[in-house]
């Protein structure tokens, strides 16, 4: 029984995080044997949001495909960008005007992966359901791939673990982004789906979310919005890998990562 090996990576935050993966992502996808990765990469361009520059650092470092959220949008120029590219995705339930697209499928290691990047719609924007453009996506590309795996990008914990009960055993892994904190309950669902709420981050792990602390805590005192610069130090690459089965394609083991060397 052989076995196929996905690394999701958590939100990758600014310049640092996307340097640590260019410098760290090849070997670690040699010494774990990882057979794809996917990265949301929505937080990781110099300003905020994804540009170009860490799009191409991303890819050059190792990344097969990146995911995004609702940070998407910040640097315009980039949605010409976005446009064409086969392997940076927008939520897919963004009206269908937006620049880009939200799924693709995808090679891995000679097996047809379908990969689809949706955001959560609980204390966030008011967008299509990510349940129902799911449920159209793989009703469209029926018959087109061997396994799927989402990207939701949301809030709320309780619309993941719904989402995560809702396609268990119709999609193969289900990883959450967005709150840049981790969650310790990476698992197996009844019906061989492997899902984790919240990937975490990819970016200083003595930070506010990836941005420098001490601006955070003032605006937490003052009310006053401050810069978002990204926090300098030491960075934390944090993500899962799912193994499944190449048989079944069920998830058979589900590993949380931290690295921080």
């Amino acid at each position: 029984m052989s076995r196929i090996r996905i690394l999701a990576l958590g939100d990758i935050v600014g310049e640092s995080g996307s340097a640590k993966i260019r410098e760290c992502l090849w070997q670690i996808r040699k010494e774990k044997n990882i057979d794809a990765v996917i990265a949301n990469g929505e937080n990781s361009g110099a300003r905020g949001g994804i540009d170009r520059d860490s799009a191409e650092m991303l890819f050059a470092g190792g990344a097969d495909v990146i995911t995004t959220g609702n940070h998407v949008w910040q640097n315009r120029p980039f949605s010409d960008y976005l446009e064409n590219s086969l392997s940076v995705l927008r939520p897919a339930n963004f009206p269908s005007a937006c620049p880009g697209r939200g799924y693709g499928i995808f090679d891995a290691s000679g097996y047809k992966m379908l990969v689809i990047s949706l955001q959560g719609t609980v204390f966030m924007e008011s967008l299509e359901s990510p349940f129902l453009k799911a449920e159209a996506i793989l009703e469209r590309e029926k018959g087109n791939f061997d396994f799927a795996v989402v990207d939701l990008h949301a809030e709320a914990t309780s619309e993941k673990i719904a989402f995560g009960l809702a396609f268990d055993g119709r999609i193969n892994v289900i990883f959450g982004t967005h709150t840049h904190v981790q969650t310790n309950d990476a698992r197996i669902l009844p019906n061989g789906t492997g899902y984790v709420t919240d990937v975490g981050m990819t970016g200083v792990f003595n930070s506010v979310l990836g941005l420098d602390a001490e601006l955070m805590i003032k605006k937490f005192y003052t009310k006053i919005p401050q810069y978002h610069n990204t926090a300098k130090g030491e960075v934390t690459i944090s993500g899962a890998i799912f193994e499944l089965d190449t048989d079944t394609f069920k998830c058979t083991n589900v590993e949380l990562v931290n690295i921080r060397n």
